[in-house]
Formats: C-alpha cells, sequence, structure tokens
C-alpha cells in the first residue's frame, strides 16, 4: 500500500545531531556514514495517546545493533530519549505518530569504509511523522514470494538492524510490479522469514506458528504476540515454515510497529481460507490492543 503525504507533514520540525531544525533545513554531512555506505542503525517507534510504545525495547535493540557494529562515543541513552521526547513535544506529536529513529557511525575525515575515519562520534536523527499504520488490519494485504532471499547470518545477520535495505527494497520492488502489498522473504534453504518489512505468523488448527528469528529480524511487536500467546495459553511453536505450509494454513497474518497485527488474505494467489475474523487471531488483537498504553513510555510535556 502506497503511504501518501500528509500536509501536516509540511512544517515539522526534525532533531539532527544537536538539535531541532524545520524539515528544510534538517540535513547531515555528505560525509556521514550512512550516506557513505548505509552505516547506521535505526528503529521505527510509534506513539499512542501520549506515550511511545515499547521505547526501552527499542532502544535495547537499538543499542545492541550499534555495539555489533562496534560503533564509539555512542550517545547515552537518556540523552537519546530526551531527544526522542524534544521532537515530540516540538511537533505536538501525541498520537497517530511514527518516530524514524537513526544512529549513525557520524562523519568521516574523509571519503572511505574504514570506521577509524569515524573521529567525531555517532550521529543521531529523530523523524517523527504524523502516519497512520502502513496496512489496512480490517481487510487485509495480499503477498507474493519474492526471488530476494532474506541475509543469513553468515553474510550479515539479521538481529543487527541496520540501514542497509537493499534486499528487502528489491523484494518491495517485486511486490510492486506483482500490483500487491508487500513480498515474502526466504531463507536461504527457501523456508519463509519475514514480509520485507514485518514478520509473519501462521495459525493451523488453533496453533500458532512463526519462523525462528534466524535469518529475520526478532521484531519488538513479534515478541509482544509471543508473551500475548503464551499468556492466554494459546500454543505456539517457533519452526522452519514451508511455502506449502503457508498456503495451508488456516490464517497468516504479520506484525510490526507501523503495521501492527495484520491479516494476510492471499499468497501466491491463493488464498488464506481463515478470512480476517479468525477467532483466534482476534483474541491475540484484543490483547495487543489493551497492552498497548500498558507498554507506552509517557512524553514528558513540561
Amino acid at each position: 500500500m502506497l503511504q501518501l503525504f500528509n500536509d501536516k507533514n509540511k512544517d515539522i520540525t526534525v532533531y539532527v545531531n544537536d538539535g531541532l531544525y524545520p524539515r528544510s533545513e534538517a540535513k547531515i554531512s555528505v560525509f556521514d556514514s550512512v550516506v557513505q555506505g548505509g552505516d547506521a542503525v535505526w528503529e521505527g517507534l510509534r506513539v499512542y495517546d501520549g506515550g511511545v510504545f515499547m521505547l526501552d525495547r527499542h532502544l535495547d535493540r537499538l543499542y545492541n545493533s550499534a555495539h555489533a557494529l562496534a560503533f564509539n562515543n555512542v550517545p547515552m541513552r537518556d540523552a537519546v530519549k530526551q531527544a526522542v521526547f524534544k521532537t515530540l513535544v516540538s511537533n505536538k506529536m501525541y498520537h497517530d505518530t511514527h518516530v524514524r529513529l537513526t544512529l549513525t557511525r557520524g562523519d568521516k575525515i574523509t571519503s572511505g569504509m574504514d570506521p577509524r575515519l569515524n573521529q567525531s562520534g555517532c550521529g543521531l536523527i529523530v523523524l517523527a511523522e504524523w502516519k497512520p499504520p502502513v496496512y489496512d488490519n480490517d481487510h487485509g494485504i495480499k503477498v507474493i514470494t519474492s526471488t530476494i532471499r532474506r541475509n543469513s547470518p553468515m553474510c550479515l545477520d539479521s538481529k543487527i538492524h541496520h540501514n542497509n535495505l537493499l534486499n528487502n527494497i528489491q523484494a518491495k520492488i517485486q511486490a510492486n510490479f506483482a500490483n500487491v502489498d508487500a513480498a515474502l522473504m526466504l531463507d536461504i534453504y527457501g523456508f519463509a522469514s519475514e514480509l520485507h518489512g514485518t514478520n509473519i505468523f501462521t495459525i493451523k488448527d488453533n496453533i500458532v506458528y512463526t519462523p525462528h528469528a534466524d535469518a529475520c529480524l526478532p521484531g519488538i511487536t513479534r515478541g509482544l504476540v509471543i508473551e500475548i500467546c503464551k499468556e492466554e495459553n494459546i500454543e505456539i511453536i517457533e519452526k522452519n515454515l514451508s511455502l506449502t505450509e503457508l498456503y495451508a494454513a488456516d490464517l497468516m497474518f504479520c506484525s510490526g510497529t507501523m503495521g501492527e497485527l495484520t491479516p494476510v488474505v492471499e499468497l501466491d494467489g491463493r488464498i488464506i481460507s481463515g478470512g480476517t475474523r479468525h477467532t483466534l487471531l482476534n483474541q491475540i488483537r484484543t490483547k495487543f490492543v489493551n497492552k498497548i498504553l500498558e507498554h507506552c513510555e509517557k512524553i514528558p510535556i513540561s
């Protein structure tokens, strides 16, 4: 589904490195590592009713990713939180908002791949926009299987939430040409990994299945769905899932910060038979909605 420009975002302010700037002036250096080689890590945050959803879990992943990539002079956790809060307060964004939080390796003293050229510390970008969830949660989405494989840890570990997204972008291009909403990416062995931007689950005979987080991002929303299933005594199994198992599922759905919980109603032209109102999915979604505010960190307004 194509996201459209929201006129409310025309005059937003964006946090870049040392403070807030108007959208037209929010820029980074051509020597920044994210420009030079996609050398950055990021998180997508969502704001509900005056709070940032799962903020600490997202920051945990951000810092784990930065540590895995050996970033130096990483800003303190509280400084990153304050940058997020300042951006939201500046824009008066307390609901229906998406935040793209990016931590780059920072500026280089000269062009090149060597991280030793980065000598001024990390760069920080907080981009908050008025933006509804990207998918239609009521009617569901149509998906094709991409020919582009999701990276193995032998190549680039998906547990690093990095800005090097060309694999996923290529998969999305294939979905666009097929006139569907999203692309399913398989791992190098041919098992389902995730959609190009969200994790996946299936339901068969009232058991929930999800792929191992080997070649897919272990998503924050994915983790919450697993917690909900355990709390609700819903059997959930992580396993290798073949395309045949996905085609035969009673229901398939995806999870993500921008997509929340969305049914997949068609995969490679096969109708997923359970429909969008499957009882078990409704139970999980109801619990998910009830947990949103419980897991939101309030934006300090003063």
